[in-house]
């Protein structure tokens, strides 16, 4: 199966692996709309390659409403982990810790994790984020995190880092993927207006319509992703003749909604984002409800190249089900930091924190280092901390995702 980066194979080492590098020289396969992951390879015992063990400390939701979430992301990682110390050379240990997808947690977990952690991985979801992402500025640890998408969270921090595609990228990518597609004449859009994720998407799809004159012609909000009813919200939209119902928001609301839609009478196409990935896996959920549901995602489990179909075969082994873009762009993330700690010559057992968060914020902005991966090809990192990679449009057929 393909991995990451590193161009200074041992020659006596009898690895025939392809290697992408810190350098940017990938040959990614094709794999129907994801980028396929290069070639595993062990960094050579040279000058540059890392040592010693890098401590990560994980934090996301693995109980309460957003579980999906968190424990995608620490047993994506977690497969990535296993690949990498197979390979010797350097080491990585994760400890992750549960924030139930509440802020408050979230630092609290940090706080366990930061007297042991060389990095710190995560969080999850936005809101915890953006607050562990302010103590570990403070603190000088480098941060990244697999799925916090929005711009808040690397704002005025240098040391913290997406391996998700931004908000602002996904909603505009959306508007304009409904446009030119021709997915819906009028457009409806609901959204939680107290999460940042959530509000985020919203107002960078609504700008990006304007400019192209795509149709919005209504829209609702709610304040809780733990909404009730939504009953207002849906006759609003259904009056408003809303052909293609835009949905920014998290899995549980957004399968609420549909249920609550078609027992209204209310039956729109729906687009959805990246926190739309998990609703296949809703105890109990009914898949006709969600069939031909469009959402952006950078992984597809069903695509069928070598590097996507070897992961989901590892990952279904270890947990018995299949992955979704969170357990993806987890697995990347572990392959991003193996690398550029490579690329940056990390002595892991003997460098401060502070050093290793400095020695990654210089390989991660260099714009040397690019990564392929199963979430994109040529990925690489602004000054900002922000990813570059494109979404891909897939859509609910039969139970599974088929690229649009």
């Amino acid at each position: 199966m393909k991995k990451f980066i590193s161009l200074a194979l041992a020659g006596a080492m009898a690895l025939s692996l392809a290697a992408c590098g810190a350098t940017g020289t990938s040959e990614p396969a094709a794999n129907n709309g994801a980028a396929s992951t290069p070639a595993a390879s062990a960094p050579a015992a040279s000058d540059g390659a890392a040592t010693g063990t890098l401590n990560i400390g994980g934090i996301g939701p693995l109980t309460g409403g957003v579980a999906v979430y968190g424990l995608a992301t620490k047993q994506g990682a977690e497969i990535a982990v296993e690949e990498i110390n197979a390979l010797g050379g350097l080491q990585l240990e994760l400890d992750f810790k549960d924030d139930t997808g509440v802020a408050e947690t979230a630092v609290n977990a940090y706080n366990t994790l930061k007297d042991s952690a060389d990095v710190i991985y995560g969080c999850t979801t936005t809101d915890p984020c953006i607050n562990v992402a302010n103590e570990t500025f403070n603190d000088r640890f480098f941060q990244l995190t697999p799925s916090a998408s929005s711009t808040a969270v690397t704002e005025g921090r240098d040391n913290v880092f997406q391996m998700c595609f931004t908000d602002p990228n996904q909603g505009a990518s959306a508007a304009d993927y409904v446009k030119n597609n021709a997915l819906g004449e009028n457009i409806g859009i609901i959204y939680n207006n107290a999460d940042a994720y959530s509000t985020g998407l919203r107002d960078a799809f609504v700008a990006r319509a304007a400019e192209i004159g795509l149709n919005v012609v209504a829209e609702q909000a709610f304040p809780d992703d733990n909404t009730p009813d939504f009953t207002a919200q849906i006759n609003a939209l259904a009056a408003a003749n809303v052909d293609l119902l835009f949905m920014p928001i998290y899995y549980t609301p957004a399968y609420n909604i549909v249920n609550a839609a078609q027992a209204q009478g209310f039956n729109p196409k729906y687009f959805g984002c990246d926190g739309m990935d998990g609703i296949l896996d809703i105890d109990g959920m009914n898949p006709e409800l969600v069939e031909g549901l469009m959402l952006m995602t950078p992984f597809n489990a069903s695509a069928t190249d070598a590097a996507t179909t070897s992961f989901v075969e590892k990952y279904q082994a270890a947990y018995g089900s299949l992955p979704n873009q969170f357990a993806a762009d987890g697995y990347d993330a572990m392959w991003a930091l193996y690398d550029a700690a490579n690329a940056a010559g990390i002595d892991a057992d003997n460098m401060s924190h502070e050093d290793i968060c400095e020695a990654l914020i210089a390989t991660f902005t260099s714009g040397d280092f690019s990564v392929d991966g199963l979430t994109g090809s040529g990925m690489t990192w602004s000054a900002k901390g922000e990813i570059s990679k494109d979404p891909v449009a897939v859509r609910i057929e039969n139970g599974v995702y088929v690229t649009m």
